[in-house]
């Protein structure tokens, strides 16, 4: 009998938890049954993020060990992730205005989410600025970051300490070989949890529909199929087009991440599949060095489908209260988010987050997000896959950029995979 694939096993474990979902829509004993079998999923991931970016940062900094380098790649994918999330932003502004989803929406016949719990968040987004994000980057208490998990701080200080180990030459080999051996036994420990996601999968999206039922996405069915057709669209034709000019095939990245991209679909979290994307860039032929950092940095900077969808729902809501928004006021729009959706992925609820701190700035009424509250993690695992191929390409990208794509890596590794696939 043939083992079954991760991928499938992660589809199976999706529609038995949507199954249980309907047949006990309402009921709050799955919930109770369920809720812990999810939660040790997503604490298991969570334990090995941190010790993973850490360790791999320093052993790749270390390699490089230039200054002069770690600065022009910083920049260069500083501004790589500026330009793509851009696009993203004018994208879901040209699908809500072409495709007006919001328009028609009977109000009365939508139910409203408690959207209160981002108020505080949002409040402190909206004064948050580019100057306020470089700040924040550099810790005030290294040990406070790691366990807040603020992963921009813990990126700069593993850069530096990178750097450190680098500059004090045949001193720092037992360090770098002892963060070498954290690097490798954690990515042993993430194939160890990647084999109990099927059940982490059962159990979030059986709470999910449970909780909210299908029927909900009825009334807002539009606004669904709008935000999928845009996601589709920009992985296709945008991340095809980058994909393209690279030298690869956005096709190809899929294939290779089919598995991490089905994961974070089912529980529309990027920061499941963190580790994973990172092992299999490095296997694609991207340099430790780059992957270790391009990736991590992505999920703070680089949120192209949270960006894409959070330009539609803005529209959404003023298309449903029937507000007329100028190309003007979408010029605004446009520059608020671009300063708002930047450094902050640590904050739950972060698009809500987002959308609370940018709305007013339009004259959008913030209360309109509870109208929507209720389908999100139906949307958020849509914007949560392209977040993840967004951050795999731009791991590619940079390689290329920089000129240390191997390419011989790359074909082998895409050859065992083929020969794996036929032979599962």
């Amino acid at each position: 009998m043939k083992k079954i694939g991760l991928a499938w096993q992660i589809l199976i474990g999706l529609v038995l938890g949507i199954t249980v979902g309907i047949l006990f829509y309402g009921n709050p004993s799955v919930g109770s049954f369920l809720s812990p079998i999810g939660d040790i999923f997503i604490r298991l991931i969570k334990m090995i993020v941190v010790p993973i970016v850490v360790s791999s940062l320093i052993v790749g900094v270390a390699g490089t060990g230039s200054m002069k380098q770690l600065g022009k790649l910083g920049g260069k994918t500083l501004l790589y992730f500026e330009i793509v999330t851009t696009v993203a932003i004018i994208l879901g502004l040209l699908a809500a205005n072409l495709l007006q989803p919001g328009s028609g929406v009977d109000m009365t016949h939508l139910a409203k989410t408690d959207v209160h719990q981002y108020v505080d968040s949002a409040e402190k987004a909206a004064s948050h600025g580019f100057a306020d994000t470089f700040v924040n980057i550099v810790p005030k208490n290294i040990i406070e970051s790691l366990a807040n998990g603020d992963m921009l701080a813990v990126i700069f200080f593993s850069v530096m300490f990178g750097l450190g180990v680098a500059a004090i030459g045949d001193k720092g080999k037992p360090v770098l070989g002892f963060f070498h051996g954290v690097a490798d036994a954690m990515f042993w420990v993430t194939n160890q949890i990647m084999k109990f996601a099927p059940f982490g999968v059962f159990a979030l999206i059986g709470v999910t529909v449970s909780k909210f039922g299908v029927a909900s996405l009825i009334p807002l069915g539009k606004l669904v199929l709008v935000v999928y057709f845009a996601m589709i669209f920009f992985v296709v034709v945008v991340f095809g087009i980058i994909a393209r000019l690279s030298g690869t095939s956005i096709f190809a990245i899929i294939k290779i991440m089919k598995d991490e991209l089905i994961l974070a679909f089912s529980t529309a979290s990027s920061e499941t599949v963190l580790p994973k994307v990172i092992e299999k860039m490095e296997k694609f032929g991207c340099p430790k060095a780059i992957t270790s950092f391009v990736v991590p940095t992505g999920y703070s900077f680089n949120l192209d489908g949270s960006t894409l969808y959070q330009a539609i729902a803005a529209l959404f809501i003023a298309q449903m209260y029937g507000i007329d928004i100028s190309l003007t006021d979408q010029i605004t729009l446009m520059l608020v988010l671009m300063v708002t959706s930047k450094g902050i992925a640590g904050v739950p609820g972060v698009s809500f987050v987002v959308l609370l701190a940018t709305l007013g700035s339009v004259g959008i009424p913030p209360e309109g997000l509870a109208f929507i509250a209720g389908i999100d993690r139906i949307l958020d695992m849509a914007r949560t896959v392209v977040n993840v191929l967004g951050n795999s390409l731009a791991a590619v990208v940079i390689s290329k950029s920089e000129g240390q794509f191997d390419a011989d890596k790359s074909q082998l590794y895409t050859k065992n995979l083929k020969t794996a696939n036929k032979a599962a």
